[in-house]
């Protein structure tokens, strides 16, 4: 297994949903140190790694969030079972009899979701998705005590368990929490690509916390910088697959990153977007339009930053997202690094001023 392929499966394998991403935050901050001129974290545990060119040149921030979805442990019953509140957007169809590791102080303990079994139920209720109030998991304890004696406690992490695998067409990869170590993966490698790169700013590779939430690291992390220009690297939807059309979606996985011109947290800055659709046909890049009606990105709290900050969210194509097990194409993460490195080799204090009046 390459670098590349080393560093996903240790981003993607690592626990870390909305308000735990520690162990994440050390994968990444392991992967990224090499290459920053200083790492440190805010007060809400967003990490941040700043890489100087131009000292006195724009601040640029590439954020991806380190939290995945997953469950908090809320109850344990008298008979050992653990009842759970979700933890990000959950669709109750992909999450019965799924595995999942409960993550205690004293280690973790495997589960699986349970739920009554469908040849009790009426006819009409097999019909119907299964409600999530009513799923358990079940770590194989008998009695409360015992699921105490494990080291479980209420407010416990609950994290889907799956693990990276190159799958037969190696340019594909099958992982758990794509949404969002891939783009903590992009601002990781961007960071590398710079290393030994003249570049005319300040650039911060972020991972953020709490974004399956409301976007929350983004407000810390985006305060503790002050960008001038911002990119929330994130998954978006792939369309490429049975029954989604156009209309619903249209990108597909190995034709570039996404270049995403409005989502439901804000509309993507003009004069950034022209300017990263200019370097990309320059650069011959391939990259693709999207939109997401239903969700939003960091980008919706970084750029209400401050008296503004000009943003722009770049995606890339995954299935399955907010499940145990997504799929996307190498080839799209690095066209992502390659068009992000290309704006930043261009982003000097006369461009950054033109783009923000455009």
């Amino acid at each position: 297994m390459n670098d590349k392929l080393t560093m996903f499966k240790e981003l993607t394998e690592a626990n870390g949903i909305s308000g735990n991403e520690r162990e994440a935050r050390e994968v990444m901050k392991k992967h990224i140190e090499p290459y920053a001129t200083e790492v440190y974290t805010d007060h809400l545990g967003s990490l941040i790694a700043k890489k100087i060119g131009q000292r006195t040149g724009p601040k640029v921030m590439v954020a991806g969030h380190l939290d995945e979805i997953g469950l908090m442990v809320t109850r344990i019953d008298d008979n050992g079972f653990l009842y759970f509140q979700t933890i990000g957007g959950w669709w109750n169809q992909v999450m019965l009899a799924q595995r999942v590791t409960v993550t205690t102080t004293s280690g973790n303990i495997v589960g699986v979701i349970g739920s009554k079994p469908p040849h009790i139920m009426p006819a009409e209720a097999r019909k119907k998705p299964y409600d999530i109030k009513d799923m358990f998991i079940d770590i194989g304890a008998t009695s409360k005590e015992e699921a105490e004696s494990f080291g479980v406690r209420p407010g416990d992490a609950v994290v889907p368990y799956f693990e990276f695998q190159p799958m037969k067409n190696e340019k594909l990869l099958l992982a758990k929490a794509w949404d969002n170590r891939i783009g903590c993966a992009v601002a990781i490698e961007v960071l590398k690509q710079l290393k030994e790169v003249e570049h005319p700013n300040v650039v911060y590779g972020v991972g953020t916390v709490q974004e399956e939430v409301g976007l929350r690291g983004a407000k810390t992390s985006a305060y503790a910088i002050q960008p001038d220009i911002a990119f929330a690297i994130d998954t978006g939807i792939a369309g490429d697959t049975p029954g989604i059309s156009a209309k619903d979606a249209d990108s597909k996985l190995g034709y570039g990153p996404q270049v995403i011109i409005y989502d439901a947290s804000m509309i993507s800055h003009k004069g950034l977007r022209d300017f990263v659709i200019e370097t990309a046909d320059r650069a011959e890049i391939p990259y693709q339009y999207a939109t997401i009606a239903a969700g939003g990105t960091d980008s919706g709290s970084i750029h209400l930053t401050a008296n503004g900050v000009p943003a722009l969210s770049i995606g890339i194509a995954t299935r399955y997202i907010h499940s145990h097990a997504g799929i996307l194409h190498q080839d799209d993460f690095d066209h992502a690094v390659k068009l992000i490195v290309e704006v930043i080799k261009g982003l000097d204090a006369d461009t950054v001023k033109q783009i923000t009046f455009n």
